[in-house]
């Protein structure tokens, strides 16, 4: 994610110095210093991503520190998807000759994935449309990059078994590309088997999951960026529709989406102009920004999280795995990771 900066500077400078023409003028540079923020907030996230993992295989890191290593697969990917996605948009930053600050990691407890994700932050405006469609549509596509194969490689290593009965538990929604990777790498869907997904697999279907949140076409999400830079003032009727759009969600499924309809009715749905406001995107950039929207579309999920309760079955027939809940309006559209006790999910394996 990035965000453009309320101070919007302008690259200039005033030499106020009395010196003779002919003296050259000496730039102070600014040493370069190390990052110390940045690195401490990567190492916190890492630690919270791979207690999170770890306490999904179901060790305990608070009681045995030592077995946090069980989640380290699962904290490598997901950081990984998040890190190359920040550095997309950072790179072309300094491409365009943005000002950007290096990418910002925010940890969460443990109870979940042990993140709420990451960001850069531009310092100054994009010199044009074009400038800020490369930028905002880099860190998508990179982290694209990374969390396809992860995903893929993820389920080849994840056990896959016949359909079986659950205790309830946490059911990931099935986006149109993660539907496909799944039948790639398997050879089937969850419509006909169970798959316990590896944590190099949920890992990266949380980095599709990431993608998809921020290309919506609101606000200073990347997805807004996009959506700035392609349609223009058009952006203001787009940001306000979708806001809409999540809101009637929240209320058909995923109560999640009330939480981004008050996050981005706080940060703003508009989206500040660039320097030249006027210039169209050349027709490849047209192209690709219509193929972004269409990543949007792939990894789009209605209802990314829900909670599954727990089948009736007969004493000893209880089978702690994945499954496809047969018989509902979703049926065959979602993957199940049971619950062992809340927030510790069960039913992923190394």
């Amino acid at each position: 994610m990035s965000g453009l900066g309320s101070d919007r500077i302008l690259d200039t400078f005033t030499v106020t110095s009395s010196a003779p023409p002919w003296e050259p003028v000496v730039v102070e540079q600014r040493p370069r210093r190390i990052p110390v923020v940045h690195i401490l907030l990567f190492v916190l996230t890492f630690i919270t991503t791979a207690m999170a993992g770890a306490f999904q295989l179901g060790a305990d890191p608070l009681r045995d520190f030592g077995s946090i290593r069980a989640g380290f697969p699962f904290a490598v990917t997901l950081l990984s998807i998040l890190l190359i996605h920040e550095l997309g948009h950072y790179t072309l930053s300094k491409v365009h000759g943005v000002r950007a600050t290096l990418p910002y990691f925010i940890p969460a407890p443990p109870i979940f994935i042990g993140t709420f994700g990451a960001f850069i932050r531009m310092k100054s405006p994009p010199p044009s449309r074009r400038a800020l469609f490369d930028v905002g549509a880099a860190g998508p596509w990179a982290g694209l990059a990374v969390a396809i194969p992860a995903v893929i490689i993820g389920l080849r290593l994840s056990e896959v078994r016949p359909l079986g009965l659950s205790e309830g538990g946490l059911v990931l929604g099935d986006s149109i590309l993660f539907r496909f990777l799944t039948r790639l790498a398997l050879g089937t869907t969850s419509d006909n088997v169970t798959i316990l997904l590896h944590p190099i697999a949920l890992a990266g279907w949380f980095g599709l999951f990431v993608t998809f949140l921020n290309l919506l076409p609101v606000g200073q999400l990347d997805g807004g960026h996009v959506a700035y830079a392609l349609f223009g003032r058009w952006h203001r009727l787009i940001s306000r529709l979708f806001v809409a759009v999540i809101a009637v969600l929240g209320f058909a499924g995923w109560q999640g989406w009330f939480v981004w309809v008050v996050l981005l009715l706080i940060i703003g749905v508009d989206h500040p102009p660039t320097r030249d406001p006027v210039t169209p995107l050349n027709p490849r950039r047209q192209v690709a920004a219509w193929l972004t929207i269409g990543a949007f579309v792939l990894t789009f999920m209605s209802e990314p999280l829900a909670v599954s309760p727990p089948s009736s079955v007969f004493e000893g027939e209880k089978t702690p795995v994945a499954w496809t809940l047969p018989g509902t309006p979703h049926a065959g559209q979602r993957l199940v990771i049971p619950l062992r006790l809340a927030p510790r999910l069960r039913g992923v394996r190394l």
